[in-house]
């Protein structure tokens, strides 16, 4: 009789550790494959990463927003030919250098509107230059190493079926919480390329402002944005590669259930900090 509730207990055993290693190991690879492929993703350029959409958004931008930003630029050009006026008292006091002051900023006006799309590009494509040298930073693997996996499988079976049914239930509320943080990572980093198509779409009219004094801190801003855009990039990578070096620092010998929930816990401090970059980037440039 012992024999038979013996021979149970191990079939138990090895079902309960197969379906904690199938479910944890599925898990690992899901979240793994997401975070390995954000320094791929957030290292292309808004032309690179859909040309499809790009190709819209240009196409958009330039029969929809390019004249109105023409408008604004002529407004802004005859509202500083006014001030000329007025300021030196109706061209009483006129010197020849003022007039060509004037033509010289409208027409680096009207040169960024003509080339604004040129003019984003050359933002990104200097931002994705800093995260492609920067790319090396998550050499280390963000996945749970093959090793690992055998010392984890090797102590589930020092462990009694109790145990094992409780941490197999476990499994089922990290697998859950982990597919969630994986689509989180997913949103947020499709969501800042989403975010750099919609700011390049409107280029055209803050650039135009830049023929103004007063209205040309509507340029500088969004210019400052753009920057903080590509470089928010670069604090991805940064945010990657620490979770890298906290997951490799993790040990699967000891404390499975700590080391298991450790593994979720760094993920959501990822997911905290992918967050944050955002914010952080606006505030280092003081972009608004």
């Amino acid at each position: 009789m012992g024999s038979i509730l013996d021979a149970i207990a191990d079939w138990l055993k090895e079902l309960l550790i197969s379906g904690i290693m199938g479910n944890l190991t599925g898990v690992f690879d899901s979240v793994n494959s997401r975070v390995g492929e954000i320094a791929a993703d957030v290292g292309m350029t808004p032309a690179s990463f859909s040309p499809g959409i790009f190709s819209m958004i240009r196409n958009v931008s330039e029969s929809v927003i390019i004249p109105i930003a023409g408008l604004i630029l002529t407004f802004i050009a005859c509202y500083e030919l006014i001030q000329l006026i007025i300021e030196h008292n109706n061209l009483s006091n006129f010197e020849t250098w003022i007039i060509f002051k004037w033509i010289f900023k409208t027409f680096v006006a009207v040169t960024l509107i003509s080339n604004c799309f040129n003019i984003v590009m050359a933002v990104f494509d200097v931002c994705q230059n800093v995260i492609s040298r920067s790319g090396g930073i998550i050499g280390a693997s963000t996945a749970v190493s093959d090793s690992d996996i055998a010392a984890m499988e090797a102590t589930l079976e020092t462990y009694g079926v109790g145990t094992l049914l409780g941490i197999y239930l476990m499994s089922f509320v990290i697998q859950l919480t982990l597919w969630i943080l994986s689509i989180v990572i997913f949103v947020i980093v499709y969501g800042r390329m989403i975010e750099i198509y919609l700011m390049t779409s409107l280029a055209p009219i803050p650039l135009s402002t830049f023929g103004s004094r007063e209205q040309s801190q509507t340029g500088q801003n969004y210019l400052r944005s753009l920057f903080a855009l590509g470089f928010q990039g670069f604090l991805i990578i940064i945010c990657v590669g620490i979770y890298a070096v906290l997951i490799q620092s993790i040990s699967f010998t000891s404390d499975i259930v700590g080391s298991l929930w450790g593994v979720v816990g760094y993920t959501v401090l990822l997911v905290f900090t992918l967050f944050k970059t955002g914010g952080l980037a606006r505030s280092v440039l003081n972009a608004h």
